[in-house]
């Protein structure tokens, strides 16, 4: 990876992720590294954030959903469905719990995280059913939640970004959740990624082509690229994009999602769908781990001021 591409501020963390090359491309082994950065990941400082843990029926048993409500909320406060990421092979409501955290106070409202499950012992719709039960979940609790019904939202990061874009359609086309926002950081959106001819410098970092590859066949269930996969398991499939809540597109300038990213934004704003699109030049999939350099606080910035606009936060 040339480091002339890469924000001076990230060069430090080029090396740590650098190490991910030796990791062997296999669900169990990802889910190791994500489960050891989150073990060591530091405390949260945040004290005006109360964490419940909670179980809601789900489609295959009960599911796990981590809530955070800042403290002093209003009575009527913007909800939000936060997907984790992972390729949709890893990752867990912990691995992402920093970030729900900050969502939740920077928004002063309640955050729920589902512990959806994986591929590939449970690939596609599965995952997918897991979150809308959550979504509908927190949508039917709104009351007890303090949630305006007319300011939820969902916000997914990776895979989670994918699974967020598909759970907007299906909520859509199910007509029982209806959604003020969908904020999509990198997704993972179209399985035809695999196979497309991209420059070197895309997913030279982090989620390489090989992991897309692994990520995508175990989702599916069977090879990325085939005529009849369902855009409720590959987003970008949609043929029909109208409906859908504004959209804000959260991407990095050397991510391997970043075509797939842009090209999905442009038919948005093709349909009508108000979209706001924000490249952060210089990074990198998961450059946020990075928390305390500009170029992070500055990407966190705009999406949520953008949020804030959009649900009409004060």
């Amino acid at each position: 990876m040339a480091l002339h591409l890469v924000d001076p501020q990230l060069h430090s963390l080029v090396e740590e992720f650098e190490a991910l090359k030796s990791v062997p491309i296999e669900p169990d082994a990802l889910r190791k590294v994500i489960e050891a950065q989150a073990s060591t990941a530091p405390p949260m400082l945040r004290t005006n954030v109360i964490e419940q843990k909670l179980y809601m029926p789900g489609p295959s048993g009960p599911v796990e959903l981590l809530v955070f409500t800042a403290k002093g909320a209003a009575s009527l406060a913007p909800g939000i469905l936060f997907i984790h990421g992972g390729g949709y092979i890893a990752g867990s409501p912990e691995s992402s719990k920093a970030q729900a955290i900050e969502i939740a106070a920077e928004l002063k409202g309640v955050v729920v995280c589902a512990r959806y499950r994986l591929a590939p012992e449970c690939p596609a719709p599965g995952p997918l059913e897991d979150c809308y039960a959550a979504l509908k979940w927190l949508w039917e609790s709104s009351d007890d939640l303090g949630i305006d019904q007319n300011r939820v939202g969902v916000w997914g990061v990776s895979a989670g970004g994918g699974l967020a874009a598909a759970l907007c359609l299906l909520a859509r086309d199910r007509g029982e959740v209806p959604l003020a926002a969908q904020l999509l950081n990198y997704p993972m959106l179209d399985d035809r990624t695999v196979e497309r001819r991209l420059p070197d410098h895309f997913g030279a970092l982090v989620w390489t082509r090989a992991w897309n590859k692994c990520g995508w066949e175990a989702y599916l269930g069977h090879e990325a690229g085939l005529d009849d996969v369902s855009h409720y398991a590959s987003p970008a499939r949609a043929e029909d994009l109208s409906g859908l809540p504004p959209t804000m597109i959260a991407t990095a300038s050397l991510d391997l999602f970043l075509d797939e990213n842009m090209t999905y934004a442009h038919r948005l704003l093709k349909t009508g769908i108000p979209t706001e699109v924000h490249v952060a030049q210089g990074a990198f999939h998961a450059f946020e781990t990075a928390a305390e350099t500009d170029i992070v606080k500055q990407s966190m910035r705009k999406r949520y001021d953008w949020m804030r606009r959009v649900l009409n936060i004060v």
